[in-house]
């Protein structure tokens, strides 16, 4: 039902957010490149994402930044990424991606008991590197289409597909079941969420600064990172593929404390 709501969600959006398309035809070709017949709509979403990020992500993201050094938060980013790998297990299995759900099984036992709870990643030192596995890929692999481009309110680029699939993420984890039945659902949830933001968000300070400084357009810069990007993490999860993805947004030159 939750997945239901959100697709009928997604897809008031599209009905309501279409701009007029273009008749000329350079026009009309980089209007469907773009795939984003919702930028109106988006822009709006866009800017506000943006207000939000100045004054409460960006400053916390730099506090954060500043009060852990850079083993502290690899040791939080590998702690998360480890409670995540139940669910990328269950995606990559839905994904008939045998090979990943083997690599992804000895990720977490490995990390779990070697790297003290996931806090370390010695599973990528003995050659087994984090897949890539939710519920949007495995619509995607199921055949369903992306739809149009999408702005989520705070969490940002997506489209109808990912944004449904997000809501399998949510409540198809299984360590989300384990909190539910200690009693910190919510705490787990929100708790998750909120420190895997920020720090993703103190990881692209940097390079979001240098591309604000150097787009003429930002939205239509970070559009084009954001799908790309994605693009990758698709492709990734094609069977008997296993590669990481690379970052779109890492900034090679920026060195962080």
């Amino acid at each position: 039902m939750k997945c239901r709501a959100a697709i009928a969600l997604a897809l008031l959006l599209v009905a309501g957010g279409c701009a007029t398309v273009p008749t000329e035809p350079v026009a009309l070709a980089e209007y469907k490149a773009n795939n984003d017949p919702l930028e109106p709509m988006n822009r709006k979403t866009f800017a506000f994402n943006m207000f939000l990020d100045r004054i409460i992500f960006e400053p916390i993201a730099k506090g954060y930044r500043a009060a852990l050094p850079r083993k502290g938060r690899d040791a939080i980013r590998n702690f998360l990424g480890n409670l995540g790998e139940p669910l990328v297990f269950g995606n990559t299995i839905l994904q008939a991606r045998w090979k990943s759900a083997a690599i992804t099984a000895d990720r977490f036992v490995i990390n779990t008991v070697v790297g003290i709870a996931g806090l370390g990643d010695p599973a990528k030192r003995h050659g087994l590197p984090h897949q890539v596995g939710d519920c949007g890929q495995t619509l995607h692999a199921w055949g369903i289409g992306e739809g149009p481009y999408l702005v989520v309110p705070i969490t940002g680029p997506s489209n109808p597909r990912d944004f449904a699939g997000s809501f399998g993420d949510l409540y198809g984890d299984p360590i989300r079941y384990v909190a539910t039945a200690n009693g910190y659902s919510d705490a787990y949830s929100i708790g998750r969420v909120f420190v895997k933001g920020i720090d993703t968000r103190a990881e692209n300070i940097d390079s979001l600064d240098a591309l604000r400084r150097q787009s003429i357009d930002f939205y239509a810069a970070l559009r084009s990172l954001a799908r790309q990007k994605r693009a990758a993490e698709l492709q990734t999860g094609m069977p008997n593929q296993a590669p990481e993805p690379p970052n779109f947004y890492d900034d090679p030159g920026a060195q962080n404390p």
